[in-house]
């Protein structure tokens, strides 16, 4: 097993270009199994969800080759409809292949997906969706098994705006019969991505990026090449480690309309930010000052970036109320920064974060793959050692995020650890 060590409170100065996003790449994977014929996928992130959603599709007969970034992928003729707990259980977006199969061979077989422990996540509106479209469904034994005949389009309403389910059933209602509906749909700039590779492969979609998207089906479905969107939450990671004191980051390869409302938080903060062709730079403000965030579906301020943006507010000057909105149990990271010294009280779905001049380095352990980056965040701003265990949760989002520090001149590394 791996720990990372920080030797803390240094500040972090250069150019840090940011991987293509897990986020996008794992439902772009799920949808090559809607397509005949070859895809060339380019900025696909190395990381521990990647290998999991290919060990997933290679075990349905997909033949998938990698090198670098890049993957091709050979969709003809697979047969495997069942997506196993052994994979299923490492990580919650594999439930993105039922949508897929199930449009495609008419049955498919899912186990409960596990992941980060941050909330239920509840995949009730991917099945009643997938109902509405004519599907029968149960879940028994662990495992969702549903069987259609042949889909058909639908108008569906999310009670609760869901990222995963907006893409899954955008996937399967591609090659259902008729115009589907999704109101209420996720708006999220990886859905956005999702949808125009579709489209590129000869989909008929409309309104992604907005509420309401209109899908066209059935469509036979090509292969393309596509380049993966970059990854806006390690991008916001690394705009937010820039605010520490002295540093200054030059964030290359991203969007900045992708990190609108982290961007103005930020700026409130302090911080100096100017956009330009080579990217997003980030300069530390003198006193870093606290400010209130609440997390909210895109555009928002995004869940996944709540953790990071809570290590900085730890040593900014005053208070700053947290609401986590998203997810209800994404404060498992606060035990960890008390360890280290920070002041905060949890009330609910908030955190009251009492600002401190200095962070003192500790043992801590991740418990989620955002709070691993919060840590990693929270040990560069401390004074003295920061040993973090159970690394494998940054592994499964961040690539080689301890080598990315490092070139920026913090004093980071990765360990073996012999139990």
């Amino acid at each position: 097993m791996d720990k990372i060590i920080i030797d803390g409170n240094r500040p972090l100065k250069g150019k840090v270009k940011i991987s293509g996003a897990k986020n996008a790449a794992l439902p772009i994977l799920a949808a090559t199994l809607l397509t005949h014929g070859k895809m060339e996928l380019h900025n696909i992130p190395q990381l521990a969800d990647i290998k999991t959603m290919v060990a997933l599709l290679k075990g349905m007969g997909l033949k998938i080759s990698s090198w670098a970034n890049k993957m091709k992928v050979q969709s003809n003729g697979y047969a495997g409809t069942t997506a196993p707990y052994e994979l299923v259980k490492t990580m919650r977006a594999s439930i993105l292949v039922l949508g897929p199969l199930l449009a495609m061979r008419g049955k498919a077989k899912v186990s409960l997906p596990g992941g980060c422990a941050i909330g239920a996540r509840p995949i009730d509106l991917h099945l009643k969706g997938l109902e509405a479209m004519g599907a029968k469904i149960k879940v028994e034994h662990g495992y969702v098994e549903a069987e259609a005949r042949k889909l058909k389009g639908a108008k569906i309403y999310f009670d609760q705006v869901s990222v995963t389910g907006t893409e899954n059933l955008l996937m399967a209602a591609t090659q259902a019969h008729g115009t589907t509906l999704l109101e209420n749909a996720a708006r999220e700039p990886e859905i956005i991505d999702l949808a125009n590779m579709l489209v590129a492969c000869g989909a008929k979609i409309s309104g992604a990026g907005t509420s309401l998207i209109q899908i066209e089906g059935p469509t036979p479905l090509t292969g393309c090449k596509w380049s993966v969107m970059p990854d806006r939450i390690e991008a916001g990671t690394f705009m937010i480690a820039a605010c520490l004191p002295k540093s200054q980051i030059m964030v290359q390869g991203i969007h900045p309309e992708d990190l609108e409302a982290l961007i103005v938080k930020l700026e409130e903060c302090g911080a100096k930010i100017e956009i330009s062709s080579e990217g997003i730079q980030v300069k530390a403000p003198k006193k870093i000052k606290s400010r209130d965030i609440n997390t909210a579906p895109f555009p928002g301020f995004a869940t996944d970036l709540q953790a990071q943006f809570m290590a900085l507010m730890t040593v900014a000057e005053g208070s700053s109320l947290i609401r986590e909105n998203i997810f209800e149990n994404r404060f498992m990271h606060v035990g960890e920064l008390v360890r280290m010294g920070a002041d905060i009280k949890v009330e609910g779905n908030s955190a009251i974060v009492r600002g401190l001049k200095q962070l003192s380095g500790a043992p801590i352990m991740a418990t989620d793959l955002r709070a691993s980056a919060c840590l990693v965040i929270a040990g560069l701003a401390a004074e003295g050692i920061t040993e973090i265990s159970r690394v494998y949760h940054i592994d499964r989002g961040y690539e080689k995020i301890e080598k990315k520090f490092r070139k920026l001149g913090a004093k980071i590394k990765r360990v073996k650890v012999k139990y």
